[in-house]
């Protein structure tokens, strides 16, 4: 059975309470039921974590090499500014999918590039949550599952 990591970056932790009108009314916590439930359906196991430091981040993707199939990630403000997260994604050798739960293209300028996108096997943004389901229904794909 294939075993997935959902990780979420900085200030995800604040979803249905910072700019609903850009990240909508959701919790963190309905993100993960939904990531996890989606694994489930698909006949695998999720496990979600989330934290507002690179360090941390870059830990949890060099602890889930031997452990973990693919790694699902929405890095936040992290995709436009942490080649760190980039290059711990490329040392761990498993598949990437980068969920952004808004439109990053048609926001700020800044947010138009991400780091994580050009390893990335797949990227899904402006989908809301929902991005997420179809990036766990993508990874499950990929791995045959």
């Amino acid at each position: 059975m294939a075993c997935l990591l959902i990780i979420n970056g900085p200030n995800l932790n604040l979803l249905g309470t910072r700019q609903p009108e850009v990240y909508g009314s959701q919790t963190l916590e309905d993100v993960e039921r939904l990531s996890i439930d989606a694994a489930r359906t698909g006949g695998a196991s999720a496990e979600c974590f989330q934290s507002n430091h690179e360090g941390e981040i870059i830990d949890r993707i060099h602890a889930a090499r031997g452990k973990h199939d693919a790694i699902i990630i929405n890095p936040g403000a992290y995709s436009h500014t942490s080649i760190a997260i980039r290059d711990a994604l490329s040392g761990v050798d498993i598949p990437v999918w980068e969920v952004h739960i808004s439109n990053i293209h048609a926001r700020d300028t800044f947010r138009h590039h991400s780091h994580i996108s050009a390893i990335a096997n797949g990227v899904i943004c402006g989908c809301g949550i929902l991005g997420y389901r179809l990036a766990v229904m993508a990874a499950l794909e990929a791995l045959g599952d």
